[in-house]
């Protein structure tokens, strides 16, 4: 069985929903959401807890009603959203394969806009050594459980990790009726601004950082976790579940599948600055880029490349344009850069290797400065550099941007 489209969307999160407004907006025909889930809306749908919405609709709204929201705007728009769809790969001329409640489809469409986020590292991806009782999830699974299923998990967890996304776990446990033991940290600080730690302070959470862990314990349930402390002292937290949070990597199997070139430092497909693929058919847009930013900024972006695509559709040409410009490559102490490649002026998404403080500087290939900030960020700080229009002799070979660090 087969269709088409104009447009194809892969993932109904903020960033897809937003595209997909938009290009109906500048008059698209026929615009897909495909959404591998039941509902549409993306991550937001569970968490229950706000502020989502303002930068959007100018009003603070809970993770579930937001992506309502998002559902119902984009259906208001004309925008056709196919749940229970998942996307196995993207082939060449944007034939997309379906597989689906119904069966196995193709969907070919004109222009395709990967919108899959990301999701957090699981607790085999981090290595946790110990058994496999009940009681081990990562916060999504956490915030499924409370806010899609009404149930409680466990009464007492401990929650590793720091990022935002731990107190995002932390407040949904409080709220529930579920009081953490400690918060967990395995590195030797905690991964976002230490003010926002105050609220684990407030809540009398412990939080331990530089700590190992060496064994979840319990046979059927979860019972303790054992850890190693900074200080070389073992110590076995009581606790009857564990919540693995942060960690996030992009959710790029699609575009792995489907062979587009993808980034050693993001793990999410490499880019140009309009969000073009290495395939042209193909765009990219939201979290599957750049683990992890907010709904807002996902939803800004899920906007500024429709308008792109909607652009090109709207121009007829024979065939899609090819990625532009001149390749970044960060350097020692970054971990990634989006896009990856420029041509004009535009903003780099950045990420430091833990807290950086110091000199951001954009170089040419003959060494020469082209933008230089001062940079004092924390952990897993999203960082953003912005590039003006570079002459050609700047885009006629590789762009370096390096960390100049401050003794």
């Amino acid at each position: 069985m087969s269709d088409t489209c104009d447009v194809a969307i892969v993932g109904g999160g903020p960033a897809g929903l937003s595209a997909a407004v938009e290009l109906r907006r500048q008059g698209v025909a026929r615009v897909v959401v495909l959404e591998r889930f039941g509902r549409a809306g993306g991550i937001p749908r569970h968490c229950g807890h706000p502020p989502f919405g303002m930068r959007e609709f100018r009003r603070v709204l809970s993770g579930p009603a937001y992506a309502r929201r998002l559902v119902a705007t984009a259906e208001d728009a004309g925008v056709e959203i196919r749940t229970d769809h998942t996307v196995t790969a993207v082939r060449p001329g944007g034939v997309l394969e379906l597989a689906t409640t119904q069966g196995a489809m193709t969907l070919t469409a004109r222009r395709v806009l990967i919108a899959t986020g990301n999701r957090e590292r699981t607790r085999a991806q981090r290595l946790a050594p110990g058994l496999r009782p009940v009681g081990v999830m990562n916060t999504a699974a956490l915030q499924a459980f409370v806010y899609e299923e009404r149930r409680k998990p466990f009464s007492r967890p401990v929650i590793v990790g720091s990022e935002m996304v731990a107190l995002s776990a932390l407040l949904t446990c409080v709220r529930h009726g579920m009081r953490p033991a400690a918060l967990v940290e395995t590195r030797e600080r905690v991964q976002t601004r230490r003010l926002f730690m105050a609220l684990a302070a407030l809540l009398r959470v412990p939080v331990l950082t530089g700590a190992e862990l060496l064994s979840i314990e319990g046979r059927t349930r979860v019972e303790g976790l054992r850890l190693r402390r900074n200080d070389g002292t073992e110590v076995t937290l009581a606790c009857d579940g564990i919540v693995f949070s942060g960690r996030f990597t992009p959710e790029a199997t699609v575009a792995r599948a489907s062979g587009l070139a993808l980034d050693a430092g993001s793990l999410g497909p490499e880019i140009d600055a309009e969000g073009r693929s290495s395939d042209p058919h193909v765009f990219v847009a939201g979290n599957v880029l750049h683990p992890v930013e907010t709904a807002g900024v996902c939803w800004a972006e899920g906007r500024r490349v429709a308008c792109v695509i909607a652009r090109e559709l709207a121009a007829e040409t024979a065939a899609p344009a090819s990625r532009a410009g001149a390749a970044v490559r960060p350097g020692e102490g970054l971990r990634y850069v989006v896009p990856q490649r420029i041509s004009g002026a535009t903003e780099l998404n950045i990420r430091a290797e833990g807290a950086a403080r110091g000199r951001l500087v954009l170089r040419d290939a003959t060494g020469r400065e082209l933008v230089v900030k001062t940079l004092h960020a924390y952990p897993e700080q999203p960082i953003r550099l912005r590039v003006p229009a570079l002459d050609a002799a700047a885009l006629s070979g590789d762009l370096h941007l390096g960390l100049e660090r401050d003794d």
